[in-house]
């Protein structure tokens, strides 16, 4: 039998007490439901064969990089040769190429220090300027460079070979372990830790300044802002402190042109919702199962983030809680199945095999080439996983409507067989953003996204936004679709992604 309204209705109230009762409670018993989420954290990043030696990396003072060096040197960075690589067949050498890795002392902290590898564009320095952001929240940079879109991939037998389709192929690009704690990033004191967009944007933002100035060659290049996942978080929020910046004219000007996020979580009221209809139309749950979950936890989760808010508060730990109940109950329906590429079988509970990328980056050759001391690499941190879960609800949709008044180009991507930020959830916010351009975004058709004359997505477009379903991708897109992503961003940091439309909509007219 199912439940009448009252009764569901009384259940949604007193799961949704519960869930805040919880969250409350553990705030004043030393934070413990930190542990409950921290096993979450643990789960996914194992999820990926990623077993990091530490937690975050907080570290003494003897173990801190260059730890003589005084804090005004805001930049120290070697260039780059990794040991181990093959040479390229098409005659590339990284000796030609400005490689470099480095260290930002963090200017607003205490004694952080932020890692980041830079790779020169292989076509032309006056390529545009790509800074990636990897989420988690708290997952390396170095996941993106070395299975994604970096200019190298890594064997089995632990050697180096050149990616075909790295983005610095058409891009100068800028890899950033972030926030502090993430990959190489580091402090000697836990006080650097942040909890929220307005700590990790800040830290962007102070870092690009110095990195430009560091390399004033690059500072006028069109600049853009890209990443995936729990970047859809940091992505907007740091894409609107640059333009504040700008508009303010706080040091260097950034040449900002647009910012895209890949398979991201940008809107949870309207991502969350989406995941019973996903999970229905991709056939993981039955009609009774999606009833169920419509009529009893997408209503909580709706209640907790409005009570969430956009500050977040504690109220934001809570809607943490009850709207992953959403997930979790799916996923009990989805067996093996491997939520960030639902077509792939997680055996055990290793859903993807990054530990490579680990055992690369600890021999000790390539640490020194790194110039990262003592530093452990931790992949993927459970602590910066947990002390983000305030901002976790908060929606991030509500920064971006300036930033497309402004002319400032938006490109929502996703995959078509990721889960845990589907592509049906991604575009139901983009299609609810509410700025002067929507009802012709709404309006526009569906057109297709050809690479070398096969349909690779389904693209629509209007003015300075851009939304691309990715054909056979999952939650990584260029590492599931490289050529398609490459050919993604030449387009549309070129400014022809949307011709696409426009060839269409001709030919509908020739009609």
């Amino acid at each position: 039998m199912g439940l009448g309204l009252s009764n569901s209705n009384n259940v949604f109230l007193l799961l949704l007490f519960f869930s805040l009762s919880l969250s409350a409670s553990a705030a004043h018993t030393n934070n413990k439901h930190y542990l409950r989420d921290a096993f979450h954290a643990k789960k996914l990043i194992a999820d990926l064969n990623l077993f990091p030696d530490e937690d975050i990396n907080i570290v003494p003072a003897s173990a801190a990089v260059n730890s003589s060096l005084e804090r005004r040197e805001k930049i120290v960075e070697k260039r780059l040769r990794f040991p181990n690589l093959a040479s390229s067949d098409s005659g590339v050498s990284v000796e030609d190429l400005g490689h470099y890795a480095g260290y930002y002392s963090i200017e607003h902290s205490h004694a952080a220090r932020m890692f980041y590898f830079f790779f020169e564009s292989r076509n032309s320095k006056e390529d545009p300027f790509v800074i990636w952001l990897t989420g988690g929240p708290g997952c390396a940079s170095e996941v993106a460079l070395f299975y994604e879109n970096g200019p190298f991939k890594i064997t089995d037998n632990l050697t180096l070979v050149w990616n075909d389709y790295g983005w610095d192929k058409a891009a100068n690009i800028l890899y950033v372990d972030q926030p502090t704690g993430t990959g190489f990033s580091y402090s000697t004191d836990s006080r650097d830790i942040r909890h929220d967009e307005n700590g990790v944007s800040n830290d962007l933002y102070d870092f690009i300044q110095a990195f430009f100035e560091e390399h004033p060659q690059y500072a006028e290049n069109d600049f853009f802002i890209t990443g995936e996942s729990y970047a859809g978080h940091y992505i907007p929020a740091f894409a609107a402190r640059v333009h504040k910046g700008n508009q303010a004219n706080e040091g260097i000007h950034i040449n900002l042109k647009g910012f895209a996020i890949g398979n991201g979580l940008t809107d949870p009221a309207i991502q969350y919702k989406a995941y019973p209809d996903y999970a229905l139309d991709m056939g993981i749950i039955s009609k009774a199962t999606h009833k169920r979950l419509n009529l009893l936890l997408v209503p909580a989760c709706e209640l907790a983030i409005k009570l969430c808010g956009t500050d977040g508060t504690v109220a934001c730990s809570a809607a943490y809680v009850v709207c992953n109940t959403i997930f979790s109950d799916i996923m009990l329906h989805a067996g093996d199945a491997n939520y960030y590429d639902i077509r792939k079988k997680c055996e055990g509970s290793l859903c993807y095999d990054f530990s490579n990328m680990e055992t690369f980056l600890n021999l000790q050759p390539v640490r020194d080439s790194l110039g990262v001391g003592k530093i452990q690499f931790v992949s993927c941190s459970t602590e910066v996983y947990t002390a983000m879960l305030m901002d976790w609800m908060r929606n991030l949709e509500v920064g971006i409507p300036a930033l497309l008044e402004d002319g400032i180009n938006l490109l929502i991507y996703a995959g078509e067989y990721d889960l845990i930020c589907n592509w049906l959830g991604n575009s139901r916010w983009v299609h609810a953003m509410e700025w002067s351009g929507q009802s012709q975004f709404v309006a526009s058709p569906d057109v297709p996204f050809i690479v070398d004359g096969s349909e690779a997505g389904l693209l629509k477009n209007h003015g300075p936004l851009t939304f691309l379903k990715v054909h056979d991708a999952g939650h990584m897109v260029p590492m599931d679709q490289p050529k398609a992503s490459l050919e993604m961003l030449k387009k549309w940091t070129q400014g022809t992604l949307s011709e696409f439309r426009a060839h269409d909509e001709k030919l509908v007219s020739d009609m």
